[in-house]
């Protein structure tokens, strides 16, 4: 949507200042180097593992970030991580200087713009997938093309719009942000009752009954079908790691993929209320329960029959709280990896089904006010991605 602002290239709204090397000749300096990794998936600027570095004080003359700068990641990236993101530099004390991965933008001074605007704007191109068609691949890197980003077209409305648009945009983050907060804060507390409750299942502080999960449920394993890509294309759910990803932390109600009938055969087929357990890599320890039937991969563990002495919600949650544990017991490896017989012999404590029942409750409870702020999220996160394609789409 264009409007009726002044435009300009950003090559030339910007100055180009290329990265920082540690150099050989001194005088040397020691100083804070803004990295890939200190930039956040949600372009932010993240300091908790900045690097401090010797670089050559003359290097570092030229390369001193100034509040208002723009880093852009040049090299690094990967296949779902396009490079080009852009963190705003709001930082007013300190030696802060960024690496030759990075590139900086800065403003120059016959330009009269906003840093944040700015970076708004380099925010929404990256958003849109813009810099992801301008990046090449080569030695494992991904690589930003420079002429084709400083050719990439910036508005400029008169400066009180802009301040105006960055105050809205702001609002609108900082809601999504306390969103975000209050459903870690959620999470945190379904933790804080189980153990307040329970305590640790592992280490059984209060002597709750212990039985195996062997001997209160049935333990198999997933299959694969492979290549996988010969199998997909029917109507039989495929439920993957990361369909259990994102949302509803308890139950499982749809997959993306669906496989033919003749990958049953080299899978394991799985009834609707059956509790799943990620069995392996960095997903190791989380648990849902399916809400349809369909199949697993070898990346899950099923429990299905369980006893009635135990509720299968509280059983869920009880494997959730081991997940360090879990971690720490899986047999060595390129990743961590638990077996069936490892997890039949895990020991499952058993508290009073009416304590159980008195903890899911409560979980209910909680899950309800989640899915309340989770919709308030979702509406907060389109409002923001609909004013962000309005001033800059």
């Amino acid at each position: 949507m264009k409007h009726n602002w002044t435009y300009k290239k950003l090559g030339e709204v910007c100055d180009v200042i290329n990265g920082l090397w540690t150099g050989k000749k001194e005088p040397f300096i020691n100083v804070a180097v803004i990295r890939n990794t200190n930039f956040s998936k949600d372009c932010k600027l993240k300091l908790d593992n900045v690097a401090y570095i010797e670089v050559e004080a003359k290097q570092f003359a030229s390369r001193k970030l100034q509040y208002g700068d723009i880093i852009i990641e040049k090299s690094g990236g990967s296949e779902k991580q396009p490079v080009g993101r852009p963190i705003l530099f709001d930082i007013t004390e300190g030696d802060y200087s960024f690496s030759n991965f990075t590139t900086t933008m800065r403003i120059k001074s016959d330009n009269v713009i906003n840093p944040k605007f700015l970076h708004n704007c380099l925010y929404a191109y990256y958003l849109n997938g813009a810099t992801a068609k301008m990046q090449s691949k080569t030695t494992g890197l991904h690589n930003l093309d420079m002429k084709a980003f400083l050719n990439l077209t910036i508005p400029l409305p008169p400066l009180a719009t802009q301040s105006r648009i960055v105050s809205e945009l702001d609002l609108l983050q900082s809601l999504i942000d306390k969103q975000k907060a209050q459903l870690k804060e959620l999470d945190t507390l379904a933790q804080s009752i189980f153990y307040d409750m329970f305590g640790d299942p592992v280490e059984n502080e209060k002597g709750w009954e212990v039985k195996k999960l062997g001997e209160i449920c049935e333990v198999y394993r997933g299959g694969s079908p492979r290549p996988i890509e010969q199998y997909l294309g029917g109507t039989i759910p495929w439920i993957k790691i990361g369909d259990a990803t994102k949302g509803d932390d308890i139950y499982l109600h749809q997959t993306k993929e669906h496989i033919i009938e003749e990958g049953l055969k080299k899978t394991r087929f799985i009834h609707s209320g059956s509790l799943i357990f990620a069995n392996c890599g960095v997903s190791l320890g989380f648990a849902r329960i399916i809400t349809f039937d369909g199949c697993i991969h070898d990346g899950w563990l099923a429990f299905d029959n369980i006893s009635n002495c135990i509720e299968k919600v509280f059983l869920l949650k009880s494997l959730n709280f081991c997940t360090s544990y879990f971690r720490s017991i899986a047999p060595d490896g390129t990743q961590p990896n638990l077996n069936t017989t490892i997890m039949k012999s895990f020991k499952q404590i058993l508290p009073p089904m009416d304590m159980q029942k008195q903890y899911i409750g409560k979980v209910e409870t909680i899950e309800r006010l989640k899915a309340k702020i989770e919709q308030s999220l979702i509406e907060a996160q389109r409002l923001f991605d609909c004013k962000m394609d309005e001033y800059f789409g």
